[in-house]
Parts: structure tokens; sequence; C-alpha cells
């Protein structure tokens, strides 16, 4: 399986850590989303991060096993 690699462009402040992960295609729903981040699938800045509301904010690297989103 190939990585998935995406750029974001927020149009706010932040969004919240499973909705990105819902917007980008990488979690199929929001449940999936908070399933991945609850079981520690989902990296951001190369930090482990179980907060399934987590404001991701320009600057971030969101990743995980085969995806990787840059935030801007």
């Amino acid at each position: 399986m190939t990585e998935h690699t995406e750029i974001f462009s927020l149009e706010s402040e932040y969004i919240a850590l499973c909705d990105l992960l819902k917007c980008c295609g990488v979690a199929q729903t929001g449940g999936h989303a908070k399933l991945m981040i609850s079981n520690g699938e989902v990296f951001v800045n190369q930090q482990v991060e179980q907060r399934k509301t987590a404001k991701i904010r320009a600057g971030s690297v969101v990743s995980g096993e085969h995806f990787c989103i840059q935030v801007q």
C-alpha cells in the first residue's frame, strides 16, 4: 500500500483532529477516525496524539501508517 500524502489548507484557525482525518479521506467516518486516534495510530508532529478533538493548526504534520497530512 502506498503512502497517502496531502497538503490541507485551513479555512479557520484550527480543525479538530478527527475532522481532519475524515476530510482528508484517511478515515471513512468520524467514528473510524476516533477509533484510529484512541488506538494510538495517529501522530501529530511525531508525537502520539490521543485527544480526538485536538486542535490542529497551520504548520502541523499529522501522520500514521500510510498517510501524512501537512496542514497549512
